[in-house]
């Protein structure tokens, strides 16, 4: 039986608590009102009249780019454009790009695509899409003006950093096909593998590379170039990690519901059997190449060479809403071995090497940073 006196602290504290919970749901109830205040004043006093919906969406975006660079708003028109197959009718450019304070950030160019070609270079910020102010719109609203026929022209106006001066490059669009590994033998015993993306066959075609390179019988090291490689898909990161780890954790992700979090583990056998590993990484390098190389560093597997990577550590969903829009919302983040978040931090190098030339097609005599690794591994 509760006593008198406990009974009468536990109604307070519920009084309390209700009235907290009231005072919270009141202070949005007023800015709901507010907001809605906002836009009849605007509706009646604005020098032009607006488009309400339009406002409404912007609004809407507003919130969502609030919370982080990577999450959005997408109308119907441009969820439906992306859901639909566009084999062959639409072009691109072949940028992987996010949104910083209002404007479009390049996080990679990727090799031998219209953009890298026309030197679009990581951490480039797009200021004009054919002479359109990019200031203020979504990510989604940006990457739509970006898209059309393949063959079509299209200007962009870039800020970038280090120059005063706005670029402007007229790109030709093209149907945008990566094959996402490549490889070679340098200097007679280095293994040279290049990865520009994380796609849905990345890992089976390292590791028909690694048998090829192996049977060389040769190779005493390995380089494993990351550089401008925007990311992709995270099972892919997990596998090729995997390739050159014995046991540990790879990756884990946190997200608000802690039944959602989850971690993922290497399984027994390097397909390297241990030989020394260099790991190539630049600003370009974002999300699942951050992952490899951040794991490998954590077990100190590899030795990372180059620059600092972009840290693109979220996860993003999309999630449908009933007026057929949908937005993107980050719902996780990504964790190192050692518990260290990517997110806007990226992966430190063990040794900083910074780019003279941003031409990553195995020429050693105009790549800094690719020569400087083949020098250390040669001793």
């Amino acid at each position: 039986m509760i006593k008198k006196k406990n009974l009468t602290i536990f109604c307070l504290l519920c009084f309390i608590f209700t009235q907290n919970v009231n005072s919270k749901e009141n202070d949005i109830y007023k800015k709901i009102d507010l907001f809605g205040e906002v836009l009849e004043k605007i509706n009646k006093e604005y020098v032009d009249e607006i488009n309400q919906s339009e406002s409404m969406d912007s609004a809407i975006n507003g919130l969502l780019q609030s919370l982080d660079p990577y999450s959005s708003y997408m109308s119907p028109e441009i969820f439906s454009d992306m859901q639909t197959e566009t084999s062959g009718e639409f072009g691109g450019l072949g940028i992987e790009v996010g949104m910083e304070s209002g404007v479009i950030k390049v996080i990679s160019p990727i090799d031998d695509t219209p953009a890298s070609r026309a030197g679009i270079k990581a951490g480039d910020y797009i200021v004009k899409i054919n002479d359109i102010q990019v200031q203020g719109k979504s990510l989604s609203e940006a990457v739509d003006l970006m898209r059309g026929p393949v063959g079509s022209g299209i200007e962009l106006t870039i800020k970038r950093r280090g120059t005063k001066k706005a670029l402007t490059f007229n790109i030709i669009r093209e149907i945008i096909e990566v094959k996402s590994v490549n490889a070679d033998i340098l200097d007679k015993n280095v293994g040279y593998i290049r990865l520009t993306s994380f796609n849905e066959n990345s890992a089976e075609q390292i590791e028909k590379e690694i048998k090829i390179l192996e049977k060389n019988g040769n190779i005493k090291a390995y380089i494993l170039d990351l550089r401008n490689n925007p990311g992709g898909l995270l099972s892919q990161a997990i596998r090729i990690t995997d390739f050159f780890l014995d046991n540990g954790e790879i990756v884990s992700t946190k997200s608000r519901k802690e039944s959602e979090n989850r971690k993922w583990f290497a399984k027994q056998g390097d397909l390297i059997e241990g030989k020394t590993l260099v790991v190539l990484i630049n600003y370009g390098s974002a999300s699942a190449s951050e992952i490899v190389a951040g794991a490998l560093k954590d077990h100190k597997r590899a030795i990372l060479l180059g620059e600092n990577s972009y840290g693109k550590g979220s996860v993003q969903s999309i999630i449908p809403l009933k007026n057929n829009g949908a937005i993107r919302l980050t719902v996780a983040k990504y964790y190192l071995p050692s518990g260290k978040s990517i997110s806007e931090i990226g992966v430190s190098t063990d040794i900083e090497i910074n780019e003279e030339s941003d031409n990553f097609k195995i020429k050693t005599d105009t790549d800094n940073q690719l020569d400087y690794a083949i020098k250390l591994l040669n001793g």
